[in-house]
């Protein structure tokens, strides 16, 4: 390479200020002395001076979270912001997050979702970023330098390396673990309760289940110790569902059946069966919620403007029964001749595509082994090679591989994205 040809960065400057009208030119500089120096080192080959400048132009001002069509079947896809969120308009500017339009005075910014929570739950509420984060701030708020006993059955893994008794040595609280791997006893419960115990508490095992030679209290039972031993009762519910979805194949336990049986607090998700963003409800007794709330780490959790009103949003409709309208719940409640009528109009518009029957999967960490039926289009050309083309398609399109074969479940489509679908696959077909 000839390094006289190499443009001065003045130069190169000059030539790709106008192409960047949104970049500052000192960022421009930076990026162009730096991809001129790679040239010199012959690092990078003199042609691609501009495409380098282009690419990293890029990383700098394109957005990487991006809508993603979710054809997985998997319907909280962990790794897709489990439960998909409904279309609202976040509030741009200012807002009254934590001010009383009618007072003029300040406000709190749970006034835009407690009183929700209430309707739906019928008792006080509050929400932290997520259930980890209540877990946490339960147990420090309410058992601090105390015992919470709890089995050794529930003391699970919740992802990404995140487990129970983790959460539990870091809020202060010492676990008292009771039982056996496989069964746990009232009486066990009963004679680990002391001077120092501050609470009894029961995890849904939410990413595991357990068969066999099993066996634990009933909520009941675990709730009518609590009351003898002047003890609160929490329950780590995990997935949040606040509906019967056992018409539709889920059998999840519902918040409501857990206060039934005298739980004195629940924790639980809302980006689960609850179908909302991102966050983690802890509603119960109104002394203990009230305690919760005054403690210093409420303050270090609590959501964000976009988040309360993201949940907001969510539990409006929850509220009104428009459960519907919340695209994870829709889904979970699609009949499956829906589905099969659209995979077969779907799998008309793709050569060689076929219809299949095979099953949905719930996910997002809380329904490891539960699935409900639905239609399948199975795809003619090589799995490997059209799932990369999928996910590099615009929005991406992310598919299941069984079997070799390359699988569209409809279930998690929006049914405006069938058609990206079929675009993208035929698209392939022509490059082949």
């Amino acid at each position: 390479m000839d390094r006289a040809a190499i443009p001065s960065v003045d130069l190169l400057l000059r030539k790709i200020s106008p192409l960047y009208p949104g970049v500052a030119r000192d960022r421009l500089l930076s990026i162009a002395r730096d991809v001129l120096q790679h040239v010199r080192e012959l690092e990078l080959p003199f042609e691609e001076i501009e495409s380098e400048i282009a690419r990293r132009v890029a990383r700098l001002t394109q957005p990487t979270l991006r809508r993603v069509i979710n054809a997985t079947g998997v319907v909280l896809h962990t790794n897709l912001g489990r439960a998909p969120l409904r279309a609202f308009e976040p509030v741009a500017g200012y807002s009254n997050l934590e001010y009383d339009l009618a007072t003029g005075k300040r406000g709190k910014r749970d006034e835009h979702f407690a009183p929700l929570l209430a309707e739906l739950l019928g008792v006080a509420a509050i929400a932290v970023n997520n259930n980890a984060a209540a877990t946490y701030l339960v147990l420090r708020a309410l058992a601090e330098g105390g015992e919470v006993v709890v089995s050794r059955s529930e003391l699970v893994e919740i992802g990404d390396g995140f487990r129970i008794p983790d959460i539990m040595e870091q809020s202060g609280a010492k676990l008292k673990e009771v039982g056996a791997t496989n069964k746990t006893n009232l009486d066990d419960y009963s004679r680990a309760i002391g001077p120092n115990t501050r609470m009894l508490m029961r995890v849904h095992p939410s990413n595991f289940h357990q068969t066999g030679f099993v066996g634990k209290p009933t909520l009941k039972q675990l709730a009518g110790l609590a009351k003898e031993s002047n003890l609160p009762l929490y329950e780590d519910l995990g997935s949040g569902c606040l509906m019967d979805l056992r018409p539709y194949g889920v059998d999840e336990p519902l918040v409501a059946d857990s206060r039934a049986a005298g739980v004195n607090l629940v924790s639980f998700s809302c980006d689960k069966l609850l179908g909302g963003p991102q966050a983690g409800i802890i509603a119960g007794d109104g002394e203990l919620i009230a305690k919760i709330r005054r403690h210093p780490m409420y303050r270090a959790l609590r959501l964000d403007k976009l988040a309360v009103q993201a949940l907001s949003d969510s539990l409006r409709s929850l509220t009104a029964g428009d459960f519907a309208s919340l695209p994870g719940l829709r889904m979970l409640m699609l009949p499956i001749d829906a589905i099969r009528e659209r995979a077969e109009a779907l799998a008309g518009a793709i050569e060689g595509a076929k219809v299949v029957a095979g099953q949905s999967v719930l996910g997002g960490g809380s329904t490891p082994d539960q699935s409900i039926p639905t239609w399948l289009v199975a795809l003619p050309h090589a799995a490997r090679g059209l799932e990369k083309h999928l996910r590099a398609s615009n929005p991406p399109v992310v598919a299941r591989i069984e079997k070799d074969q390359l699988l569209i479940d409809l279930r998690t489509v929006f049914a405006e994205d069938d058609a990206v679908i079929v675009s993208s696959v035929n698209a392939y077909a022509r490059s082949m």
